[in-house]
């Protein structure tokens, strides 16, 4: 059975156009009707009427071929469809109707099971795309109406019905939403998410209807921007897959010498067509795509989206992993670490007081002050007369008292004294230090920091237990910021202080250590992540730059599913390189015994179709797996995911 090389990221589309998908599926038919047909035939005595029966269903399929490999001799491909050709033709010509019946019969057979393979093995993927929604219903002035998602912009509220696709990312406008995720990050249990939580497209409602107002164009969402990286990664190529491509003429010329051997040492062509007939391809152009589509599929379904075969192949291979500090080893938001209330102020009135100001602000760590109140359950009021100083900080009233909130030099504009800060306390782990006057007077001291994720000394193990034999972080804090926040982390080496070059450099330097993944989710990160063998984005819905630049793209804000990444490509290229092998090796033995007459032209099909079934099905074990590789945890991820 020769078919066409099926590249791995097609999952069942065919370089042949756009009616060969739907023909493969039934192009056994016509062989097994007309093979069927003249063994009746045979049977009741009629042996004219069953090699008619058997020519023209050969006659069929030869057609369907011939017009495969003229389209691959157009392209520059000299395919090893030839060689099917070559033995179907030469047993219509060596009067063989029932051998070319049972060759056609192998053929078409194993066209269709190879796309039942692929598109199997790309359901995960491909379901993706299948999901994304057309239309959305937009609130018009209390009105809802149906638009496409192309009409909306931010700030449209949107009414997201039970069972819905979120088509848009944005943030709950009141109550609860409950949304499954599991089709985005392998998440077993439904998120529930408060009033004002951001949320991401491509999440479906699984609790109650609730209204999402929409924060980017629908162009712009996190589903949209995986859509497209799963069509990119479809269109690539592995080099696994080039496999075909690299020993295809040598396989072809050596079937053909060693059929032409046989022929002229023995006088019998049948022995030529018999060697044809076993000189099957197969585990060179079926085996490495089933085996790393069934490989991306498996990682999609974790929350892990990979760009295609090339890109699994080389998740396989890395040895170093160079990482970048803010968003990946930390959550890359500020967090209040401490508060210091300075004088007799209330530390919740502290708090709701400065946040209430705040809520006029739009820095990063204005907002993480806001949210801290809202999780303690602080309400906060509606200030006044705000007037925010870029850099510095904002002033106003609430509930009629002045306010500060800012840093030390707001302070001496307003020539309110702080006491000195207790300089060994956060001195360099805090990202930022805000300072609250109240009626003019010094209130609290808050520091901010962006700590570690809780999970990372775990997926730091896990990585060292796939292979990982380097840690580097590379990072563009200070020395002193990031070895104190990494100390007692499984790390190799600090690189500190680097801009966008400095962190190319650091992946460049890092390849003596062998193939390097670069992990990053910033925009800064962009130019290391396509330096790097393998660049990982932390989360679709970061930088679009370090989605575009990255071949992995971690759809969950975390990096707990990449060790099971990489655990699920290290099979995938285990299985493909075993069905390679093992099936070619069969292959040669079979061609060898048929060019010593072993092997009639009957039994060479049947015995060529047995190994390609058992290549095919040997690849498909890729789908699945131990436990810990192909089965989510079910442990819910990071809220802000």
């Amino acid at each position: 059975m020769t078919t066409a090389a099926l590249h791995p990221t097609e999952t069942g589309r065919s370089r042949y156009g756009g009616w060969m998908p739907r023909l493969r599926g039934w192009l056994a038919v016509l062989p097994l009707v007309g093979l069927c047909i003249g063994l009746a035939a045979q049977a009741l005595g009629h042996p004219e009427v069953a090699a008619l029966a058997w020519t023209l269903a050969t006659l069929a399929i030869l057609v369907v071929l011939a017009s495969q490999v003229v389209t691959s001799l157009a392209q520059g491909d000299i395919g090893l469809d030839l060689v099917a050709l070559l033995s179907m033709g030469g047993a219509l010509a060596l009067s063989q109707p029932l051998a070319g019946a049972v060759i056609a019969l192998m053929y078409a057979g194993g066209q269709s099971l190879e796309a039942y393979a692929a598109g199997r093995a790309g359901r995960a993927m491909t379901a993706l795309i299948a999901r994304q929604p057309r239309t959305a219903l937009r609130d018009e002035d209390g009105a809802l109406r149906e638009v496409p998602l192309g009409a909306l912009m931010p700030g449209d509220r949107i009414l997201v019905r039970v069972g819905d696709v979120l088509p848009v990312d944005g943030r709950v406008a009141a109550g609860r939403a409950v949304l499954d995720r599991s089709s985005l990050t392998g998440e077993a249990l439904p998120v529930s998410f408060g009033a004002n939580e951001a949320v991401l497209s491509g999440t479906v409602n699984a609790g109650t209807p609730f209204t999402l107002v929409a924060e980017r164009p629908a162009s712009e969402s996190t589903y949209a921007g995986i859509v497209r990286l799963v069509e990119a990664a479809r269109s690539q190529k592995a080099p696994m897959a080039r496999l075909a491509d690299r020993y295809g003429l040598a396989v072809l010329a050596v079937t053909l010498l060693l059929a032409g051997a046989a022929w002229l040492a023995t006088g019998d062509p049948l022995r030529a067509l018999a060697v044809l007939v076993i000189a099957t391809p197969c585990p060179l152009i079926l085996a490495v795509p089933v085996a790393l589509v069934s490989g991306l599929s498996r990682a999609a379904g974790i929350g892990v989206l990979v760009k295609g075969g090339g890109a699994l192949e080389m998740l396989a291979k890395v040895r170093v992993l160079v990482v970048d500090k803010t968003g990946t080893l930390t959550h890359g938001t500020a967090r209040l670490v401490s508060t210091r209330v300075v004088g007799p102020f209330d530390e919740d009135e502290v708090l709701r007081l400065a946040a209430s100001l705040d809520q006029a602000s739009g820095h990063p760590v204005a907002r993480a002050l806001v949210e801290e109140a809202r999780a303690r359950g602080v309400a906060v009021s509606q200030p006044a007369m705000v007037t925010e100083l870029p850099g510095e900080g904002v002033t106003g009233s609430v509930d009629g008292r002045p306010i500060l909130v800012g840093g030390a030099r707001l302070m001496e504009l307003h020539d309110v004294r702080f006491p000195p800060a207790d300089a060994t306390r956060h001195a360099t782990a805090a990202v930022a230090t805000v300072l609250i006057a109240i009626d003019g007077a010094p209130a609290a001291r808050l520091e901010f920091a962006d700590p570690l994720r809780t999970d990372i000394c775990n997926v730091l193990a896990d990585l060292r237990a796939c292979g990982i034999g380097r840690v580097v972080l590379a990072t563009g804090d200070r020395r002193a910021v990031a070895e104190t926040l990494v100390a007692g982390l499984s790390i190799d080496a600090v690189a500190a202080d680097l801009d966008p070059t400095g962190k190319t450099d650091t992946v460049a330097a890092e390849r003596r250590n062998g193939p390097v993944m670069m992990v990053g989710d910033g925009v800064n990160d962009a130019p290391a992540l396509a330096a790097a063998d393998l660049g990982v984005a932390l989360s679709a819905r970061g930088a679009a730059a370090a989605a575009e630049a990255a071949d992995v793209v971690l759809l969950v804000d975390s990096l707990a599913p990449l060790p099971r990444a990489i655990r699920i490509a290290k099979r995938a290229r285990t299985i493909a390189l075993q069905s390679v092998w093992v099936g070619l090796g069969l292959s040669l033995a079979g061609m060898i015994a048929a060019a010593l007459g072993y092997l009639s032209p009957l039994q060479g099909a049947l015995l060529q179709e047995a190994i390609d079934v058992a290549v095919i099905l040997n690849a498909m074990r890729a789908l699945g797996g131990p436990r810990d590789v192909s089965e989510p945890t079910g442990r819910r991820a990071p809220r802000n995911a």
